[in-house]
Protein backbone atom coordinates (compact mmCIF):
# COMPACT_ATOMS: atom_id res chain seq x y z
CA UNK A 1 0.00 0.00 0.00
CA UNK A 2 1.28 3.44 -0.09
CA UNK A 3 -0.41 6.20 1.55
CA UNK A 4 2.53 8.77 2.51
CA UNK A 5 4.73 6.35 3.95
CA UNK A 6 3.82 7.75 7.55
CA UNK A 7 2.78 4.74 9.06
CA UNK A 8 5.64 4.58 11.69
CA UNK A 9 5.73 8.66 12.38
CA UNK A 10 6.07 9.61 15.73
CA UNK A 11 2.96 12.12 15.35
CA UNK A 12 -0.24 9.87 16.00
CA UNK A 13 -2.04 12.87 13.13
CA UNK A 14 0.07 11.95 10.49
CA UNK A 15 0.01 8.44 11.05
CA UNK A 16 -3.96 8.46 10.86
CA UNK A 17 -3.86 10.29 7.57
CA UNK A 18 -1.32 7.39 6.35
CA UNK A 19 -3.87 4.95 7.52
CA UNK A 20 -6.92 6.68 5.85
CA UNK A 21 -4.87 7.36 2.21
CA UNK A 22 -4.47 3.40 2.28
CA UNK A 23 -8.11 2.49 2.93
CA UNK A 24 -8.71 5.38 -0.22
CA UNK A 25 -5.80 3.55 -2.16
CA UNK A 26 -7.31 0.25 -1.18
CA UNK A 27 -10.83 1.43 -2.13
CA UNK A 28 -10.04 3.18 -5.45
CA UNK A 29 -8.33 -0.49 -6.98
CA UNK A 30 -11.19 -2.08 -6.20
CA UNK A 31 -13.20 0.12 -8.48
CA UNK A 32 -14.43 1.82 -6.14
CA UNK A 33 -15.64 5.26 -7.07
CA UNK A 34 -13.80 8.30 -5.08
CA UNK A 35 -16.81 10.24 -4.80
CA UNK A 36 -18.35 6.89 -2.70
CA UNK A 37 -14.96 6.29 -0.53
CA UNK A 38 -15.59 10.54 0.06
CA UNK A 39 -19.45 10.12 1.50
CA UNK A 40 -18.26 6.76 3.66
CA UNK A 41 -15.37 8.51 5.18
CA UNK A 42 -17.28 11.90 6.12
CA UNK A 43 -20.50 9.88 7.24
CA UNK A 44 -17.76 7.20 9.65
CA UNK A 45 -16.48 10.95 11.00
CA UNK A 46 -19.50 12.61 11.43
CA UNK A 47 -21.13 9.67 13.30
CA UNK A 48 -18.05 9.13 15.37
CA UNK A 49 -17.66 13.04 16.12
CA UNK A 50 -21.10 13.06 17.15
CA UNK A 51 -20.58 10.22 19.56
CA UNK A 52 -17.57 11.60 21.52
CA UNK A 53 -19.02 15.58 21.07
CA UNK A 54 -22.86 15.42 20.19
CA UNK A 55 -25.14 17.22 17.59
CA UNK A 56 -24.60 20.66 18.47
CA UNK A 57 -21.10 20.67 18.54
CA UNK A 58 -20.93 18.84 15.40
CA UNK A 59 -23.49 21.02 13.39
CA UNK A 60 -21.32 24.17 14.60
CA UNK A 61 -18.14 22.76 13.08
CA UNK A 62 -20.05 22.17 9.70
CA UNK A 63 -21.28 25.35 9.82
CA UNK A 64 -17.55 27.14 9.71
CA UNK A 65 -16.90 24.26 7.05
CA UNK A 66 -18.58 26.15 4.12
CA UNK A 67 -16.58 29.31 5.05
CA UNK A 68 -13.59 26.98 4.75
CA UNK A 69 -14.29 25.34 1.96
CA UNK A 70 -15.07 28.80 -0.30
CA UNK A 71 -11.85 30.10 0.59
CA UNK A 72 -10.09 27.35 -1.02
CA UNK A 73 -8.97 25.59 2.25
CA UNK A 74 -9.39 22.42 0.88
CA UNK A 75 -8.87 22.57 -2.83
CA UNK A 76 -5.67 20.85 -3.62
CA UNK A 77 -3.31 23.17 -5.72
CA UNK A 78 -1.57 21.34 -8.82
CA UNK A 79 0.68 22.51 -10.94
CA UNK A 80 0.49 22.93 -14.40
CA UNK A 81 2.31 21.30 -17.29
CA UNK A 82 3.74 23.49 -19.71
Amino acid sequence: MGGLGLANSSDESLRALNFILEAWEEASESGIRPQLVAYAAIYTALSDLVASYGEDEVAKLMVSLGARVQAGEFTLKRATQQ
